[in-house]
C-alpha cells in the first residue's frame, strides 16, 4: 500500500518530464550566461592622462565643498567678518587702539572688531577670576583666530599691579614676637564647656571626665584625669599643662559612719573593700585615726595612698 501511494505521487508522464527538463535548462542558461559574458567582455584600458584628469576633477570638487561648508558655518554663526577660503581674517571691520585686555569693556572689544561670541568668552573668563599677565595670553582665548591675535598684539599694554607690602617693625619670625594666650581649666570646678575648649576633648570625653570627678569626690592630682575611661594618653599629654587643681572642695567619706552603699560607689574602694571596712568596724569598733584602716589586709601600701585623700575621721 505505501509503495503504491509513493508511486502515484512521484511518477511523471512523458509530457511532464519534458517540461521539467526544459525548465532546468533555462535555469542553467540563466546562471551561466552572466559569468560567460563577464569573462569574455574586454575591459577598456585607461591611460595615465585619464587618471590625472579624474584626480584633478576630484580635488576641485573637494575644494569647492570646503568653501561652501566654511561659508555656511560662518553664516550660521553670524560672524561679522568675512573670511576667505584660506580662513584668513580680512581687516577693515575693526578699529585698532592701545588697550589693556584686563580692563576694557565689551564695547571696546567690539570696536577692535571681535565677534560677540568671542567677547562673551573673554568677559566670562575675567568674571571667573581670570587674568591676562602678558600680551601673548590672549592667544589662549577660545574663538580668537591666530591672525587676529597677531593683529592685536602690538596694541596690548598690560599694567603691572603693585601689591601693598606690610612693613613690620620687628621680624615676624623673631622669638617672642607675640605670645598666644592659652586658656586653663580648673579640673575640679570646670564644666563640660570649659573642658571641650581643650584640644582633643569633645562632648563625650568632657562628660566622662566630669562624671569620673563626681564619683571620686574630686581630683587631688592632675594625673588622675588620665584614668578617665576612653581618654587617650596622647590627648592627656596635650592638655595636662593646661589643667589646674584646687583640692579644697574634695568630698571625703567618714569611715566610721559611711554605709556599705556609700563606700562601694567610690571607684577606688568598690564592694569588696567597702564590705571589709564595715565588717572590721562592726567587730573592732570605730577607727581612732585614718591610718588605722591599714590594719585591714586588703588595704596595701599601694592602695592606701590612693584612698587616703578621700577618707576622714570625725
Amino acid at each position: 500500500m505505501p509503495k503504491t501511494f509513493l508511486t502515484s505521487y512521484l511518477s511523471f508522464t512523458k509530457k511532464e518530464r519534458r517540461g521539467i527538463i526544459a525548465l532546468l535548462s533555462l535555469i542553467i542558461i540563466g546562471i551561466v550566461i552572466p559569468f560567460w559574458y563577464s569573462l569574455s567582455a574586454k575591459r577598456p584600458q585607461k591611460s595615465t592622462d585619464d587618471y590625472k584628469d579624474a584626480m584633478a576633477a576630484l580635488k576641485l570638487k573637494q575644494q569647492d565643498s570646503s568653501r561652501r561648508f566654511a561659508s555656511k558655518n560662518y553664516d550660521e554663526e553670524r560672524y561679522p567678518h568675512y573670511r576667505d577660503p584660506q580662513n584668513r581674517y580680512v581687516p577693515g571691520r575693526g578699529e585698532l587702539f592701545y588697550f589693556d585686555p584686563n580692563t576694557i569693556s565689551a564695547a571696546e572689544w567690539k570696536r577692535l572688531g571681535l565677534r560677540d561670541k568671542t567677547i562673551a568668552t573673554i568677559q566670562n573668563y575675567l568674571a571667573k577670576g581670570g587674568h591676562f599677565y602678558k600680551p601673548e595670553d590672549i592667544g589662549k582665548i577660545w574663538g580668537l583666530y591666530p591672525d587676529e591675535v597677531e593683529r592685536l598684539l602690538p596694541y596690548i599694554t598690560i599694567k603691572e599691579e603693585q601689591k601693598e607690602r606690610t612693613v613690620y617693625s620687628t621680624p615676624f619670625y623673631e622669638k617672642n614676637t607675640y605670645k598666644k594666650e592659652r586658656s586653663t581649666v580648673s579640673i575640679n570646678t570646670g564644666d563640660t564647656a570649659a573642658l571641650i575648649a581643650l584640644p582633643g576633648i569633645g562632648s563625650k570625653l568632657a562628660n566622662r571626665i566630669v562624671n569620673y570627678r563626681n564619683k571620686l569626690g574630686g581630683f587631688y592630682a592632675i594625673e588622675q584625669v588620665a584614668e578617665t575611661y576612653g581618654l587617650p594618653d596622647s590627648t592627656f599629654q596635650k592638655i595636662k599643662d593646661r589643667l589646674t587643681i584646687d583640692t579644697a572642695g574634695i568630698r571625703r567619706l567618714n569611715i566610721n559612719t559611711a554605709s556599705l552603699d556609700e563606700l562601694k560607689q567610690h571607684p577606688y574602694i568598690r564592694y569588696q573593700l567597702a564590705n571589709t571596712i564595715v565588717q572590721y568596724r562592726t567587730q573592732h569598733g570605730n577607727f581612732l585615726k585614718k591610718e588605722d584602716i591599714k590594719k585591714i589586709m586588703l588595704v596595701t601600701e599601694e592602695i592606701y595612698p590612693k584612698i587616703a585623700p578621700y577618707l576622714r575621721i570625725d
